[in-house]
């Protein structure tokens, strides 16, 4: 399970039910790995993929630098994280875990100014964790961290 993984002393008090989190990757800045400059990344917007391009993912569309960028997260995933955890991903929860990948995606240089990224479940959830870690470290709120 996701909450056993982890540090005890980082996120002790998380509830088993609920995850609650600080904004980090809605409005971000990032630097390009290639470029060495500072790009600004914004959240723009969210499209059930199903009928969109025939996939069992979410679309999560993030402006950066006013260029599309669309990150991809696998429907499957929900399901898998519901069944580890019994706790659900948010809309909110989906755009800071796209986030997340669109910012290491572009700090390593991965790539290479790609309209669209996919993602794995296991990247899905992999990011997913780092989130809810990065959350609690930066959480003043000691009730859920």
């Amino acid at each position: 399970m996701l909450q056993e993984r982890l540090p005890a002393d980082v996120c002790s008090r998380v509830s088993r039910s609920t995850i609650v989190f600080v904004v980090m990757f809605e409005n971000f800045t990032a630097i390009d790995r290639w470029t060495k400059k500072q790009v600004h990344c914004v959240y723009q917007a969210m499209i059930v993929a199903i009928a969109t391009r025939h996939a069992d993912a979410v679309d999560i569309k993030f402006l950066v630098d006013g260029r599309k960028v669309w990150v991809a997260l696998p429907h499957p995933a929900w399901a898998e994280y519901k069944k580890s955890t019994g706790k659900v991903i948010t809309d909110s929860l989906a755009v800071e875990i796209a986030g997340h990948y669109l910012k290491s995606a572009l700090e390593s240089g991965e790539g290479g100014g790609r309209e669209m990224y996919s993602l794995t479940v296991a990247e899905t959830l992999a990011h997913l964790e780092a989130v809810v870690v990065e959350m609690c470290i930066r959480s003043v709120d000691s009730i859920h961290c």
